[in-house]
């Protein structure tokens, strides 16, 4: 099975980092030390019924198990030139983080999205009125293809206005901090001015 959803490189790797013997890992997961051998050797995988209480025996969570990506956040301190941002193409949901991480929503792993430069089907036009910025797109705003968001990325924050179809693709931002804009095409990705 080449889509497996749990390596067994990992859950060994992982044990060994807790100096943990097969048979112990077991036991505290209530199967036999036969069972993790043949998940760690790839003659068998944790049934999904066991995946949380194995999480939680090696110290990571379910989404890094799953993932088979084990994230250390050497970097506790948020830094906004490391802004990612992920959109769920199920529900549509914009997440947001300030560095690596391992985002899922309706049952899906979402990668983080690549800001490429601007083109002219994804032309933006800001403009400074007042102590603002007046940012327009544009795009059709169908409800098949639209810009679902616009953000501003200050040097100590982030602010996104969410758009919906069959509206102007505009919004206003405080001038203050601002550092770049960024906004997201439903069909083609995320762009920066």
């Amino acid at each position: 099975m080449t889509n497996q959803y749990i390596t067994g490189a990992m859950i060994k790797n992982l044990r060994e980092q807790k100096k943990l013997t097969q048979a112990e890992l077991a036991e505290k997961i209530f199967v036999t030390d036969k069972a993790v051998s043949k998940w760690e050797t790839g003659r068998g995988y944790p049934d999904i019924s066991l995946v949380e209480s194995l999480a939680k025996a090696l110290d990571i969570s379910v989404i890094e198990l799953l993932s088979g990506k084990n994230v250390i956040n050497t970097n506790r301190q948020s830094n906004m030139n490391r802004v990612q941002f992920y959109v769920c193409p199920v529900c549509g949901n914009i997440i947001q983080s300030t560095g690596e991480a391992l985002i899922s929503c309706c049952g899906i792993t979402l990668p983080p999205l690549e800001a490429e430069q601007s083109d002219k089907n994804h032309s933006v036009r800001i403009e400074r009125i007042e102590d603002e910025f007046f940012v327009s797109i544009e795009h059709e705003m169908t409800k098949n293809h639209y810009i679902s968001f616009i953000a501003a990325i200050r040097s100590d924050s982030v602010e996104i206005q969410k758009l919906y179809p069959e509206q102007n693709a505009e919004a206003s931002f405080k001038i203050s901090g601002t550092e770049q804009i960024l906004f997201y095409c439903n069909q083609h990705g995320l762009y920066k001015n």
